[in-house]
């Protein structure tokens, strides 16, 4: 059997994330799940199972011969994992407190890893019915309604001037953020739930810059990497070195920032301490 092109894996992931993210909204406006505390006290929801259960049949039969790395199971060891050259990385619900909490920001995600970087991103946006979905060299693109549209960063008029619009969680202190900020110009900013959502945001040009301070695992920058790049922005850890993956044992990311115009020079504007 020949292996399937980067175009039929993105179809396949696509297809995947859209029904598992159909069959996650039937859960949320029913209210019909469980919540739990898995041992790092972080939530999970029976919706997150069965959105991974979805995802994992799907990609098991359709792409047998590609590991999976979910966070919703048990994680390989690097020794493992070191010998895969393509894997799929999946986050079943990223956004697990947004869904409890009913705000709707909440994304199902999937990404395709070669040869340790991202090479498919998709995210899928239930409550916004929107698909935002990449691949290496192929740009950026967003479903909603049933019209496909390419997406991109916003570009700066005055790239040393223009008003910065800031990607927030809603329930993240504004202070640490701000604190890190030096440059003096103008920020506004917009409140919104989910990491995945947050990157989507400043790849179709609503926000141009999010920074995440605290735990968070390489599935939750796998799909939005690969849209983001594609899109014209960038994903760094908030040092500014590349956010790595399959090349630790531990899954668990640094503090990262998504840029958008790489015009500016973000490197002035945010100090990490």
């Amino acid at each position: 059997m020949m292996s399937k092109s980067i175009s039929e894996l993105l179809e396949i992931a696509k297809e995947a994330a859209t029904k598992a993210g159909i069959e996650v909204l039937n859960i949320y406006d029913k209210g019909d799940f469980e919540a739990f505390e898995k041992d790092d006290d972080s939530p999970v929801t029976t919706a997150d199972y069965r959105a991974n259960e979805i995802i994992m049949e799907m990609l098991t039969e359709l792409t047998p011969k590609i590991p999976i790395m979910s966070e919703e199971t048990e994680i390989a060891s690097l020794q493992e994992r070191a010998n895969w050259k393509r894997y799929w990385l999946i986050d079943p619900i990223d956004g697990t407190q947004e869904f409890i909490a009913r705000s709707g920001d909440f994304s199902i995600n999937i990404a395709l890893i070669e040869n340790n970087r991202p090479v498919i991103g998709v995210i899928y946006w239930p409550c916004g019915e929107s698909l935002y979905f990449a691949s290496q060299g192929h740009g950026a693109y967003k479903r909603c309604s049933a019209e496909t549209k390419p997406i991109s960063v916003r570009k700066f008029n005055v790239p040393s001037e223009d008003v910065v619009m800031i990607a927030i969680s809603r329930r993240q202190s504004r202070e640490p953020i701000f604190q890190r900020l030096t440059e003096k110009r103008t920020y506004q900013t917009l409140p919104t739930g989910s990491c995945s959502l947050k990157s989507c945001f400043i790849a179709e040009g609503k926000a141009d810059v999010f920074m995440r301070l605290g735990a968070t695992g390489e599935w939750d920058t796998g799909a939005s990497e690969c849209i983001v790049n594609e899109a014209g922005g960038v994903i760094k850890a908030a040092t500014f070195d590349p956010i790595t993956y399959n090349e630790r044992e531990s899954v668990t990311n640094p503090d990262f920032v998504v840029l958008g115009d790489q015009r500016v020079d973000w490197e002035s504007i945010i100090q990490y301490k």
